[in-house]
């Protein structure tokens, strides 16, 4: 077996949580290519001394890795998901924080549940991507052009609103005055736009989310759309720019250039771990109290 490991940053809690998985998939005699940067970031930390193989950036996942895990929060599953692209290469999350939404493996149990990925006892779940294209061209948009969570336009050294001149199919929907708008995928509803008053969608749902930020009109809601719909943005304010970000990557856009999101023709791949499902970290994150059945 091979397996693809990428990790952000290091910090003493996260530690014991590496060495665990090191030495589980060692003890399994499972190949670990290893994400140059973070491998460079654990020599400096002394924390492992021998040798592994590669890929970075740049490099293109192929079929021949089992999948990729991540070792962090959920931000650093997002930044994995770059890594992933259109590879088809299953994505699973090691919690080395508070508890998110898609790192499915928490420190406490790493040992049984990575015994899952040995015996290969996981099913996986598609996750809807976001596109989008700029007019004029941007070229931060060229290479990485998609988000797993959301797509947010926001405002830039101001505070003053934007008003975010909103089309779906080429059909005039509203134009919003705002701090911002987000356009969120089911597996960003539990993010941003969550905290913006937007509605939860479960993963599997066939929906996008377009939720204002701080919307000067009080009726403008959040709106549930089909996620086959594309959607046209054009921003204006009072500065020169604003700011569009896909997950945590943030460019500055001209005003007036026109942004068209939509899903893309591929998907990223979840690892669902046995037993870790959506609906129990719903009741875990959001409080909701123990299980009540009998």
């Amino acid at each position: 077996m091979k397996i693809a490991i990428y990790g952000q940053y290091y910090q003493n809690s996260t530690e014991p949580i590496i060495k665990d998985i090191f030495s589980f998939f060692s003890s399994n005699n499972v190949e670990m290519v290893i994400e140059e940067n973070f491998l460079n970031m654990l020599y400096e930390k002394q924390l492992i001394k021998k040798e592994y193989k590669t890929f970075s950036p740049s490099t293109t996942l192929d079929n021949s890795f089992e999948l990729l895990i991540s070792i962090g929060g959920d931000g650093t599953i997002l930044r994995a998901a770059a890594l992933v692209r259109n590879s088809g290469v299953p994505l699973l999350g090691i919690n080395a924080g508070r508890l998110g939404f898609l790192a499915k493996v928490q420190k406490e149990n790493i040992d049984s549940l990575l015994q899952f990925v040995i015996d290969q006892n996981y099913t996986t779940s598609e996750r809807t991507l976001l596109g989008i294209s700029c007019e004029p061209k941007n070229d931060a948009f060229e290479e990485l052009n998609f988000a797993m969570n959301e797509v947010t336009v926001s405002r830039k050294d101001t505070t003053s609103m934007i008003t975010v001149e909103t089309y779906l199919n080429n059909e005039y929907l509203n134009s919003y005055w705002a701090d911002g708008l987000i356009i969120s995928t089911p597996t960003g509803s539990t993010g941003y736009s969550l905290s913006c008053g937007g509605p939860i969608l479960t993963p599997d749902v066939k929906s996008l989310v377009i939720t204002p930020i701080a919307p000067h009109n009080l009726t403008a809601r959040p709106l549930v759309i089909p996620d086959d719909t594309e959607i046209t943005l054009r921003v204006t304010g009072r500065e020169d720019q604003y700011l569009v970000s896909l997950d945590s990557r943030i460019s500055s856009v001209q005003n007036e250039s026109v942004l068209k999101i939509k899903k893309t023709d591929y998907k990223i791949k979840m690892v669902e771990i046995p037993g870790e499902t959506f609906l129990k970290t719903l009741r875990n994150k959001l409080l909701w109290g123990e299980d009540k059945r009998n």
